[in-house]
This record gives structure tokens, sequence and C-alpha cells, in this order.
């Protein structure tokens, strides 16, 4: 039996979402660990990173929030735009597929918080849906076994 520690782990388990491309635009969701006031859920961040501008905001992820991404990912997989997280409180992440700039954006919106949107314009690699459901899957098997509620 595995042991788990409170310490993210380093490596697959904590980068749910790692969306770049070689022109140094980036937006990833990292999860940090449990979260100490809320058994149910996870510590998590996400970070843009541009030649730009750079920013991170917290995040409280949920296993039905982990749920909502894989519908986003089944959806993207099937040529339609998403919007992640747009209901909840916190950062909201959509993605378009074919943004304004002719290529895929991230656009990550914090409403509820600084009212402050970053669009980032980025051409994912080829694979990068079957990887992020790879990284779906380990981020919930690691994780959500010591989620209660």
């Amino acid at each position: 039996m595995a042991m788990h520690s409170d310490c993210p782990p380093s490596g697959p388990a904590r980068e749910l979402i790692s969306l770049a491309d070689d022109e140094g635009n980036s937006v990833t969701v990292n999860v940090l660990g449990r979260n100490p006031g809320w058994p149910a859920g996870l510590n998590a961040e996400i970070v843009v990173r541009t030649p730009f501008v750079s920013g991170r905001i917290d995040l409280a992820l949920s296993a039905s929030k982990l749920e909502g991404w894989a519908d986003a990912l089944d959806r993207l997989d099937a040529g339609v735009d998403v919007a992640w997280m747009e209901m909840s409180r916190g950062p909201s992440v959509f993605i378009q597929l074919n943004g304004e700039r002719g290529c895929p954006e991230v656009v990550v919106e914090d409403e509820s918080g600084s009212m402050v949107t970053v669009r980032v314009p980025l051409v994912p690699p080829d694979n990068w849906i079957a990887d992020h459901r790879q990284r779906l899957r380990q981020v919930m098997d690691h994780w959500v076994p010591m989620l209660s509620g």
C-alpha cells in the first residue's frame, strides 16, 4: 500500500494543465496539496507566463471540478470551445480552439477577484488532448482518494 503525504508530488500528479508554445506563452494549473480547511478540496494555482505579462492566482479544486475538466477535454476533442469552472467562485478558464488571432487561445478570467482577464494565444502540440487526459488521470488517481465529502 502506497503511503500518501500532504506534500505535493513532483512530476505528473502535480501538473493538471500544461499548455505552452515555443513563443514563450504558457498556462499551467498545478496542484499544490490538500486544502487544510476543506477536506473535499485541493489547493492549486493557475500560472500564466508570456514575454509580456506573467501572473498566478490561487484556485480550489474539487473532484467535481476535475470531472468538469474531463468533460471539457471531451468537448475540445470534438472541436468545441470550452469554459471550465465558469459558474463557480474563483477563476475561470476558457479554451477557444480558433481564437481572435487565428490560433487557439486560453483565457483566464478572475471575475470574482481582481476582475482581470488574460488572453494567451498559443499553439499546443498535436497530441495535447491525449496528454491532458493522462495528466487528469494521474491527478485524480493520486489526489481524489485523499478527499472526503
